[in-house]
């Protein structure tokens, strides 16, 4: 999904530079591309994902572009910035993986139950 999301922000803008989309002011374009090379390198996954979908949903509701790229620009941001980057990124060799312990159900007797 970071992979394909970062991509997507990347080569649109470069389109976008380039005179071939007319999808927006030129430092919205290069920002873009900064998004989706954090998103490739798996470097501020939540925080890139969250921008990359706040820009894709601006661009749905003022209809600059495809729609439906849009949508799936969004849909793949907002889901990365809930799951994380992931095994293969830099924030996982920075930061680790996060585990949560859900402690064991203690019934009203107070032994813990056997599930």
């Amino acid at each position: 999904m970071r992979l394909v999301a970062g991509a997507v922000l990347v080569f649109r803008a470069i389109a976008g530079l380039s005179g071939a989309l007319a999808i927006g002011p030129a430092p919205l374009l290069v920002f873009q591309i900064g998004l989706g090379l954090l998103l490739l390198a798996g470097l501020w996954t939540p925080v890139a994902g969250t921008l990359g979908a706040m820009i894709a949903a601006w661009r749905l509701v003022s209809r600059v572009g495809e729609p439906w790229i849009q949508v799936l620009v969004a849909t793949l941001g907002v889901a990365l910035a809930l799951l994380g980057p992931g095994v293969w990124s830099i924030d996982a060799r920075l930061f680790g993986w996060k585990r949560v312990e859900v402690p064991r159900r203690q019934n009203r007797s107070g032994t813990r139950s056997e599930r």
